[in-house]
């Protein structure tokens, strides 16, 4: 296995340019770029515009950007220093609305300010610091017990089914629903992996083949409306999907055409794992219907990835970026902590109890 594309990273701090460096994940596999920011402008257009994605990510790059902004703070007491915080949370929490992981993050990020507000201005930012290096490196553990979990599920030389992007550079290190994939490839399981093109915005295409032909992993780019034939082949024995936000009954929000694939996999009798850090477990939400969905522009749709418009320009477009799964196609909840099965509103409850499940 090829370990140098675990080495990618989705977002770092640079200390010497005051910046947070971001891949630009609108540019893969094409090339590989990446953008310096220093503003909060440009920090808000990177999460918004997909720069960087994927729930995990998403949350330790805003942690990243918050502190490179508050650095630059001249406040000089505490109250303008959280009254400007503040501000910028605010403006970073209306980056994205449905990954619940951003949410977490800032809110990480300002209790670790508020926990330290006895302190100087020079102590506080610099503790913001340590909490974004905190957040990404806690992630990296997560998603590899999150991969260890999973493998517990599945045999050397399974075939499985991937929607999306749920991989390194989704996350700080492994992903989440393709964690158990680059164990289970270091460890010669040679699991055969297809991967859905993800429409509209070809994240299955464009990083998930990327990413994983670059480890050696074997990987078939399919359609998204491929997936029940090769189920109907024999050829999947397992789902893994990553996730954007679990409401408290095990309802699970991720992009578009993942709710699809579930009821594909139950009707040929499939196992569909979800995969998800603690942290994009919303249990203050208690159902799917609860889970903002984010419209995008239409353009993605039939313009941005073509040469030429693939449609009547100004063509009315519905352009949701996530679906929710209905728990009841969800076979189990893969989470660093273990692994939830249904009801899932009592074994996610006992595992953030730390209760048996």
């Amino acid at each position: 296995m090829n370990k140098e594309v675990l080495k990618v990273m989705a977002s770092r701090l640079d200390d010497e340019k005051g910046a947070v460096i971001i891949l630009d994940q609108t540019a893969l596999p094409n090339q590989t770029i990446y953008k310096t920011h220093t503003t909060k402008e440009t920090i808000w257009e990177a999460i918004n515009k997909l720069e960087v994605r994927g729930a995990p990510a998403i949350g330790i790059a805003a942690a990243y950007g918050i502190y490179v902004v508050m650095n630059k703070s001249l406040a000089d007491n505490f109250n303008a220093f959280y009254e400007e915080f503040k501000t910028v949370k605010s403006y970073f929490s209306s980056s994205r609305p449905t990954a619940v992981n951003l949410f977490w993050a800032l809110d990480r990020m300002e209790n670790c300010l508020y926990k330290n507000r006895d302190k100087g201005i020079a102590e506080i930012k610099q503790a913001l610091r340590e909490e974004a290096e905190a957040i990404r490196r806690e992630d990296e553990e997560v998603c590899k017990m999150i991969g260890e979990n999973a493998l517990t599920l599945l045999k050397p030389g399974m075939g499985l089914l991937t929607h999306c992007n749920a991989g390194t550079i989704a996350t700080s290190k492994y992903g989440t629903a393709l964690a158990p994939i680059y164990l289970g490839e270091e460890r010669g399981y040679g699991f055969k992996v297809f991967a859905d093109e993800t429409r509209p915005l070809l994240q299955g295409a464009r990083l998930t083949t990327w990413e994983l032909n670059e480890a050696g992993v074997d990987v078939t780019l399919i359609c998204d409306n491929m997936a029940s034939i090769v189920m109907k082949k024999g050829w999947i024995d397992a789902v893994l999907v990553g996730c954007d936000r679990v409401a408290a009954n095990g309802d699970a929000a991720n992009k578009i055409g993942t709710s699809g694939v579930a009821i594909l996999a139950k009707e040929y009798g499939i196992p569909f794992y979800v995969h998800a850090p603690l942290s994009t477990i919303d249990m203050g939400t208690k159902s799917g219907e609860g889970i903002e969905i984010e419209l995008r522009k239409g353009e993605e749709i039939y313009e941005t990835w073509f040469s030429q418009p693939m449609a009547p320009k100004g063509i009315k477009t519905y352009n949701p970026a996530f679906d929710v799964t209905d728990a009841q196609y969800i076979t189990a909840i893969i989470t660093e902590k273990g692994i939830a099965y249904p009801p899932y509103e009592k074994s996610l409850k006992d595992m953030f109890e730390g209760n048996q499940f």
